[in-house]
C-alpha cells in the first residue's frame, strides 16, 4: 500500500507522537521523538502519546467539508455542499464520475486511514521493545490500537466496497500489499476486533494513556470492550452474520428500557445518545467541527419524506436536527436548491458520533429481520419510533418491516457517517435515491482507488 510513501508516513507518525497542529488532547509534545527513536528505543510516555494520537488520526477527516460525514451525506442525498470556490462537491459527488486523481474528491478516505493504521502498527511493534510497561498495560494499548485500526479499515471499505483494499500493510515503505476483495477486508476487520477484545480482557483496570472526553463511560479496558463489541455488531450486520451480531450486541452497551411516558423525552434521548464520539475544540492546537459550515445544507427530501403523526406533528428527529432558513440556497445554475440547514452540530465544539445506543437498537432490529424474528424487530423499531421520532407505534409485518427499518435508520442516524448511503447500497436500493443534478447521473456506489495507489502498482 502506497500511502504516498515516506513523506506522508513520517508526517502521520509526527501527528501521533508530537501531535502538534493535529489536535492536542492536552498531550505534551515529548520533544517530537523521531520514527527511529520511537521504533528502537520506545518509552512509556511516547507509547501513551502515540495511543492517544490514534484518536486524533481517526478523527482527522471526519468533520471537514470534504470529509467522511459530508461526502457520504451528499452521495446518500442527506446533504448538499454548495461551495462556489469548489464545484467538485457537486460535479464529482453528484455527477457521473468520481475523479481518483490527485486533489480530486474520488481519492479521499484512503491516505488518512492508512496513515493511522501505519501509526498503530508502529505502536504495536514498539510495545515489543518496551520493557518498562507492565504486561497488562501493554494489553490495554494493544486492544485499543487494534480497535482503532478496525475502525480505520472500516472507513476504507465502506467507501471502496467491491473495489476492495489492501490488508497486509505492515510492510517497509515502498512495498505494496495486494488489494484484497471486500469479503477479505471485512473478515480482517472482524479478526482485529476479536483480537482487540481478547487483549482488553487481559488488560488492567485502567488505560495508561489519555482518551478524549468522547470516550466518557468507555475509558477503561472493561468499558471499552463494550464499545469494541458495538463496533463488531455493526460489522457483523454488514457481513450478514446476524446470529453473531446479536451475540455481539448482548455484550455491548445496548439499552432499550426508557418508559414511553411523554414526559420522559429527555431521558429517552439521553439513553439513545449514550455512546462514543469524536470531540472537537475550537482553540489553538486542536480541530473544530467543520460540519456547521455555511456551505453545508440539508437535502430537501429530508422534509418531503419526514413522517407526520396523526396529530400532524412531524417526526421529532427532523425538527430537532434540521431547520428551515429564510432564503433559498441554489447551485449548479439553479438546478439544485434547498432552504434546509442542519442544527445538530450547532457549534465548533459539537461532537460527532462514532456509534450510539440508537444505532445499536436498530442494528438489533436489522439482525432480527434477517433472521425472521419479526416480532422482536418490530419491538425495537417501535421503541425508536416512539422515543426518538415521537411517533406512534406502527403495525409491522414481513412485507413492510425492512422498509420501515431503513426509514428509521435514515432519520435516527442522519448526517452522522454516511449510514443511509451504506445501507441502501447493502440492500441494492441506491437507485431509489433522487438524481438531482441530471437524470443520467446515477448515485455513486463506491469511491475509486486513488491514482497514486494504482500508478504505484504498474
Amino acid at each position: 500500500m502506497n500511502i504516498y510513501q515516506t513523506k506522508k508516513a513520517l508526517v502521520a507518525l509526527c501527528a501521533a507522537l508530537g501531535l502538534g497542529g493535529c489536535g492536542s488532547l492536552d498531550i505534551g509534545d515529548l520533544n517530537n521523538p523521531s520514527l527511529e527513536e520511537f521504533t528502537n528505543r520506545p518509552t512509556v510516555s511516547a507509547a501513551n502519546s502515540a495511543a492517544t494520537g490514534l484518536i486524533i488520526g481517526h478523527r482527522a477527516n471526519v468533520s471537514v467539508q470534504n470529509g467522511y460525514v459530508a461526502q457520504l451525506g451528499v452521495i446518500g442525498r442527506e446533504a448538499y455542499v454548495f461551495d462556489p470556490a469548489d464545484p467538485r462537491a457537486i460535479d464529482e459527488m453528484l455527477g457521473p464520475v468520481m475523479d481518483p486523481g490527485g486533489g480530486a474528491f474520488g481519492g479521499n478516505h484512503w491516505t488518512t486511514p492508512y496513515a493511522n493504521i501505519r501509526n498503530a502498527n508502529t505502536l504495536l511493534a514498539a510495545l515489543e521493545k518496551l520493557n518498562e510497561m507492565r504486561p497488562e498495560d501493554k494489553e490495554g494499548v494493544r486492544g485499543f490500537a487494534k480497535t482503532l485500526m478496525a475502525l480505520d479499515f472500516l472507513v476504507v471499505i465502506n467507501t471502496r466496497d467491491i473495489n476492495g483494499a489492501p490488508i497486509a500493510v505492515d510492510l517497509p515503505l515502498g512495498q505494496l500489499a495486494p488489494i484484497e476483495n471486500k469479503e477479505a477486508v471485512f473478515n480482517h476487520i472482524a479478526k482485529l476486533l476479536d483480537e482487540a477484545n481478547a487483549h482488553l480482557a487481559q488488560a488492567g483496570s485502567t488505560f495508561t494513556f489519555r482518551l478524549s472526553t468522547g470516550f466518557a463511560g468507555f475509558d477503561t479496558p472493561a468499558t471499552f470492550r463494550k464499545f469494541n463489541r458495538a463496533v463488531k455488531a455493526r460489522v457483523l450486520v454488514y457481513m450478514g452474520k446476524n446470529e453473531d451480531a446479536l451475540t455481539a450486541l448482548s455484550e455491548s452497551f445496548i439499552a432499550a428500557n426508557v418508559p414511553a411516558d411523554p414526559g420522559s423525552k429527555s431521558a429517552a434521548l439521553a439513553s439513545l445518545n449514550i455512546g462514543v464520539y469524536h470531540v472537537f475544540r475550537a482553540s489553538s492546537g486542536d480541530t473544530d467541527n467543520g460540519l456547521l459550515a455555511r456551505t453545508i445544507y440539508g437535502h430537501p427530501a429530508l422534509e418531503t419524506d419526514a413522517e407526520k403523526g396523526p396529530d400532524g406533528v412531524v417526526d421529532d428527529r427532523f425538527t430537532r436536527k434540521v431547520a428551515k432558513q429564510a432564503t433559498l440556497a441554489t447551485a449548479a445554475g439553479g438546478v439544485l436548491s434547498t432552504d434546509l440547514r442542519f442544527t445538530m452540530y450547532p457549534t465548533a465544539d459539537s461532537p460527532v458520533p462514532i456509534i450510539r445506543n440508537e444505532e445499536l437498537i436498530l442494528l438489533r432490529a436489522e439482525a432480527n429481520i434477517a433472521l425472521r424474528n419479526f416480532g422482536s424487530a418490530a419491538d425495537d423499531i417501535n421503541y425508536i419510533r416512539t422515543r426518538s421520532g415521537r411517533l406512534p407505534d406502527k403495525a409491522l409485518n414481513e412485507d413492510n418491516i425492512l422498509d420501515e427499518l431503513l426509514h428509521q435508520k435514515r432519520y435516527s442516524l442522519l448526517f452522522e457517517g454516511g449510514h443511509r448511503w451504506i445501507d441502501l447500497r447493502r440492500y441494492n436500493r441506491l437507485d431509489s435515491l433522487p438524481r438531482n443534478l441530471s437524470p443520467d447521473y446515477a448515485p455513486h456506489s463506491r469511491f475509486p482507488i486513488p491514482f497514486a495507489e494504482t500508478d504505484a502498482r504498474k
